[in-house]
């Protein structure tokens, strides 16, 4: 039975293939839009832009608060998928 199944879903293979690696590379991006330690290193570089006077703390507020934003979805992403 298994020549016969592989001989007619043979002409299926090139969809499964196709399918199988958008499937990679869609866990890629998952998984490095879900990586925190970019988001720690530019918050790092954040306040050294502030201590360095190159921000005011204003803008440093502003994009501390996305950043923080940012870590608590990733947070919750990885608590709902370890």
């Amino acid at each position: 039975m298994g020549l016969l199944t592989s001989l007619f879903t043979l002409p299926v293979a090139p969809v499964r293939a196709v399918v199988w690696a958008a499937q990679r590379v869609a866990e890629k991006a998952e998984d490095e839009y879900y990586d925190p330690a970019p988001v720690w290193r530019e918050l790092a570089d954040l306040e050294r832009r502030l201590l360095s006077g190159e921000i005011d703390e204003e803008t440093f507020d502003h994009r501390e608060d996305e950043l923080i934003d940012r870590l608590t979805e990733i947070a919750e992403f990885r608590s709902r998928n370890p």
